[in-house]
């Protein structure tokens, strides 16, 4: 039997393989009016075909805790009831296909306020419809963006509540997985790394304090999700700073020790984020070694992701132990039906849509 397509259980969920869909910003949803962050027919129909297509777990874009924490007005939230009902559209579906719907809740602190990519990102004035960022300190992201407001001590407890809030919420829209968003230069990854992060109080300055917010959202959210569904916690392993202060590999392994103590079930492995002139040298499954190394470092369960793009290389990372799931994003973009067609390739049973399946499944 394929590794790949071997069921993962964490806690009593069964997921039916270790293909993963990444969070993948679409910057689709409203971004004014009653209908401001909530999901649209877009996101149903984006997310529903990767159901379809076969992935294990579909896990919706980060969707922001408080409407601060946008990355773009565009951006889905979960702070209110109109946005909850949207999403449980979307779980139902994902639900409907047999995988596993999941959501990425994030705050992006200092990288908030910005354009839609595909519009070219640049950060929003007050006029274009923007607004103040938060951050561990008053330190921009980039020459080009206004220093952020440094967060006071209830600030960041308000933070922690938001994330809980909206755990609940999914829940209640019907999630069956969440993952914290501590990774790609958002807030919680500006709280961890010592190049966002100057302050001295019990928030900064040691490894123990600049964890201490990420610890606390996971506290939080786990105290209102259930002991029964799994909890995920994506994480940049690395600044990429080439020697300079910056989060490290094995910061991120004590980090994960420390999560997992509490109640986190996987952590999805990623890199960078955090600094704009960072150097990463982008290749096939280049960041697969940092989710090896967690999962050695730590016993726990890992999602590789990045630059994944071959059913034999999916395989590999997954049956050699370097990862417990792979998590594709671009190439489930460009192929909603990877899975299906991987699951050929590698002699694993395929299980198409029963309206697709006397056409497609029955005659390959």
């Amino acid at each position: 039997m394929s590794a790949l397509f071997e069921p993962i259980t964490l806690r009593s969920l069964t997921i039916p393989n270790r293909i993963w869909l990444s969070p993948m910003c679409m910057y689709s949803a409203a971004a004014e009016g009653p209908e401001i962050g909530v999901a649209t027919d877009f996101h149903l129909a984006h997310l529903g075909a990767r159901a379809a297509g076969g992935a294990g777990l579909v896990m919706v874009e980060a969707t922001a805790v408080r409407p601060e924490g946008r990355i773009s007005p565009y951006d889905l939230g979960l702070w209110n009831d109109r946005q909850q009902e949207g999403l449980a559209r979307v779980a139902a579906l994902i639900r409907q296909h047999g995988s596993a719907p999941g959501i990425q809740l994030g705050h992006a602190g200092r990288k908030a306020s910005n354009d839609r990519p595909r519009a070219g990102g640049a950060g929003l004035s007050a006029e274009q419809g923007g607004w103040e960022t938060v951050g561990p300190s008053a330190l921009a992201f980039s020459a080009d963006r206004p220093a952020p407001h440094e967060l006071t001590v209830d600030q960041i407890q308000d933070v922690v509540r938001a994330f809980a809030d909206a755990a609940k919420r999914a829940l209640a829209a019907g999630f069956q997985v969440a993952e914290v968003h501590g990774a790609h230069g958002y807030l919680i990854h500006q709280f961890l790394s010592p190049f966002s992060n100057h302050r001295t109080d019990g928030y900064g300055g040691s490894f123990a304090g600049r964890a201490r917010l990420a610890l606390e959202v996971v506290a939080a959210v786990r105290a209102v999700w259930p002991e029964e569904l799994p909890l995920v916690f994506r994480v940049s392993a690395t600044d990429w700073l080439d020697g300079r202060p910056g989060w490290t590999p094995e910061e991120t392994v004590r980090l994960a020790k420390e999560l997992q103590a509490i109640g986190v079930d996987l952590f999805d492995v990623s890199s960078g984020g955090n600094v704009p002139d960072a150097r990463i040298p982008l290749g096939p499954g280049y960041q697969v070694p940092f989710a090896a190394q967690v999962r050695q470092g730590s016993g726990a369960a890992t999602g590789a992701v990045g630059l994944i793009t071959d059913p034999a290389q999916a395989e590999e990372i997954v049956a050699s132990g370097q990862a417990d799931v792979v998590l594709l994003g671009r190439e489930l973009l460009r192929n909603p039906y990877w899975p299906l067609h991987a699951a050929r390739e590698l002699g694993a049973e395929r299980r198409w849509p029963e309206q697709y399946d006397y056409v497609v499944g029955q005659r390959g």
